[in-house]
């Protein structure tokens, strides 16, 4: 069947209509501070002017919780400075400078320029910012903390950079560092908001949600994302495997993975300030945060971000289903004599002085792992990277100086690895599946060369 050429000619300027009216939408929707009334999306004078002191002050606590001189420092840099980099799926992005440097910082912002940054993921000079900067979680932070935290990093030693900072349009596999991709996937995946208090709460349940949801973005590390690299919502903390640095951080509202709901507050705040807590160990990213951020918060934001955490575990935890075990004991059952066997003496040659002959550890020093969480978790992706680059927890004030683990990756091939964890996942208690030698190739494999 032949069309009509006006056919094709109509079609065309269908898709053509089709496709511009898509494209004003996109534009409409990654400007809307252009467009929006209001107070918030108006420009406003800062009220650091009136009172920089208090501003300072509060800015500097509020710095620790989003953690924010960690991300925008470089190895070794300056503090603020910048040009740190930031490893993702779809190639490098770079820290910004966040020192009040005329040229290469934020000499030239005032104060609404840094809120715009804040809560609509947009630069000074109107460019979109990429989602590595967390504008998912800070869209939700007051007006008057976004200018407390303009206040302290205007005091800051203004730092010039001796080299450029890659722009993430340098760095970026191509479409993903466009103007147009990231416009595309801000419309997918991001809405400006605000934190809304719940009325049924607490005071300090909502500073707790207030603080996880936004600056301390909790969900940006325990939260599945998607193909895209979304998150799902910034109060989703159902755990997943953080893209290329390959740890898996755990749920925190599953009884199994970390047992909030069985904890008490004081546990929770013992962990987030020393970073290990009864058999809880921070390591991986998480002794990142607890070394540079969480060890000095404010005994009320610790207390109030536990309550939050734990309250939202205790509602998750009534719905879970309990922890199989039958399958679990026919899978120890069919592990090999000879795997078993194996693994018990690379136990008892590398493991055994530290960890006890029954896994119950050195309290203060190794932990046990006999019913250890970290050891029953299903992914065995955090347990193979400790044997492999070994590493030692958050050195902080009440844990300084910490004990370590040494690396196994030149000690230990694959089956050998899988062996010796499969001994501490059947053992003392322990009762879950076993770990291959085909796991352990693949972990080791997705941190390259």
């Amino acid at each position: 069947m032949m069309f009509p050429v006006r056919f094709w000619r109509y079609f065309f300027l269908l898709w053509v209509l089709v496709a511009g009216s898509l494209g004003v939408a996109i534009l409409i929707d990654n400007h809307r501070d252009l467009f929006e009334s209001g107070s918030q999306a108006l420009p406003q004078t800062s009220t650091a002017s009136q009172n920089d002191t208090t501003l300072a002050e509060n800015g500097k606590q509020l710095l620790q919780l989003g953690n924010c001189l960690t991300c925008h420092t470089a190895r070794g840099g300056v503090t603020g400075a910048g040009g740190r980099a930031f490893e993702t799926p779809f190639g490098k992005v770079y820290s910004s400078n966040i020192t009040p440097d005329l040229k290469h910082g934020l000499g030239s912002w005032n104060a609404h320029d840094f809120w715009r940054a804040l809560h609509f993921g947009k630069s000074k000079d109107g460019r979109l910012l990429t989602p590595v900067f967390p504008y998912q979680h800070t869209t939700l932070i007051t007006r008057e903390d976004s200018d407390a935290l303009f206040a302290v990093l205007k005091s800051l030693e203004p730092t010039a950079n001796l080299k450029p900072i890659l722009k993430p349009s340098e760095t970026l596999d191509w479409p993903y560092g466009t103007s147009t991709a990231l416009a595309v996937w801000r419309s997918l995946f991001f809405t400006p908001g605000t934190y809304v208090q719940q009325v049924n709460q607490t005071p300090e349940w909502n500073r707790g949600a207030y603080i996880a949801q936004g600056l301390a973005h909790c969900a940006a590390c325990h939260s599945e994302r998607n193909a895209w690299g979304a998150l799902a919502e910034v109060s989703d903390f159902s755990g997943g495997l953080m893209p290329v640095l390959n740890w898996y951080a755990p749920s925190l509202t599953s009884l199994q993975e970390t047992g909030l709901a069985s904890k008490s507050v004081a546990e929770i705040v013992r962990f987030l300030k020393s970073g290990q807590s009864g058999q809880a160990l921070a390591s991986g990213p998480m002794a990142e945060v607890v070394k540079h951020s969480t060890q000095h918060w404010r005994d009320e934001d610790l207390t109030a971000v536990s309550i939050y955490l734990q309250e939202l575990a205790l509602k998750v935890s009534r719905n879970e289903p309990k922890a199989p075990t039958n399958s679990d004991k026919k899978s120890q059952a069919n592990t090999s004599p000879k795997v078993l066997s194996l693994g018990a003496k690379i136990y008892e040659k590398h493991c055994e002085q530290c960890h006890q002959n029954q896994g119950q550890g050195i309290p203060g020093a190794y932990p046990s792992l006999a019913k250890n969480r970290a050891v029953l978790l299903d992914d065995p992706t955090n347990l193979v990277q400790a044997v492999l680059y070994g590493g030692y927890p958050a050195a902080t004030q009440l844990n300084p100086r910490p004990f370590g683990m040494p690396p196994f990756i030149l000690t230990l091939d694959d089956r050998e690895i899988a062996a010796v964890l499969t001994h501490l996942r059947t053992q003392w208690g322990n009762q879950v599946k076993e770990v291959t030698p085909l796991q352990v190739n693949r972990i080791r494999a997705l941190q390259g060369p």
